[in-house]
């Protein structure tokens, strides 16, 4: 007894990959293999047709099962590892070069009530004065921009070394610049070091 042929509309399997063939195709539209094996004819295919559509389909189960797995493990990992932890700009440790007149900028966002301490001291020549002052945003506009006599929200005597302990007021950008206060004529830079960190003023136990 031979199988009924096929009705028409009547999806099939690749012979050769084992992908689902459209109705009224000839080849495989993902291999291009010819000869695709309609529904009913499978179990009159020849025994390693249907050996090589077995093996597929279990591959694919498998493909498909492992990719639902993976995600999942990547859903949950994201879940319990949380927000990224993304570092603050005002936590940050390193060397600068300033030359005679000119400065460097450490700036960020804090949060009014929290604050900046750290320290800086001069590394070569050792001994020279540094200029250390904080500005909020509209005093850093003034200071760029030239115009009017910016005040600062602190600011140092010049001194080789120092700490640094700055307590925001209120929310903004704070910008940390480090000068060396001698004039473009003495010629002499300056290679200083600064350390600072950002500190909540939110216990970590959600005290305050």
């Amino acid at each position: 007894m031979t199988d009924a042929p096929p009705g028409p509309g009547t999806w099939g399997l690749c012979s050769f990959c084992g992908g689902a063939v459209p109705p009224e195709a000839k080849k495989c539209p993902i291999c291009g293999a010819d000869g695709p094996v309609r529904a009913g004819q499978l179990a009159s295919a020849p025994k390693r047709v249907r050996r090589r559509i077995r093996v597929s389909g279990t591959l694919r189960s498998v493909i498909v099962v492992a990719a639902v797995v993976a995600l999942g493990y990547a859903m949950v990992g994201a879940v319990l590892s949380g927000p990224p932890v993304v570092a603050d700009p005002l936590t940050t440790s390193g060397t600068y070069t300033l030359g005679p007149g000119n400065y460097t900028v450490l700036s960020g966002n804090i949060t009014g009530g929290d604050y900046i301490q750290g320290n800086y001291s001069s590394v070569t020549p050792p001994g020279m004065d540094i200029s250390v002052a904080v500005y909020n945003s509209s005093e850093w506009n003034w200071f760029t921009n030239g115009t009017g006599n910016p005040g600062t929200q602190w600011n140092n005597t010049p001194a080789w070394s120092g700490p640094i302990v700055f307590a925001a007021e209120y929310t903004d950008t704070y910008y940390f610049v480090f000068s060396n206060p001698l004039p473009p004529s003495s010629g002499i830079t300056i290679e200083i070091y600064v350390s600072t960190e950002y500190e909540s003023d939110v216990a970590e136990d959600g005290g305050v």
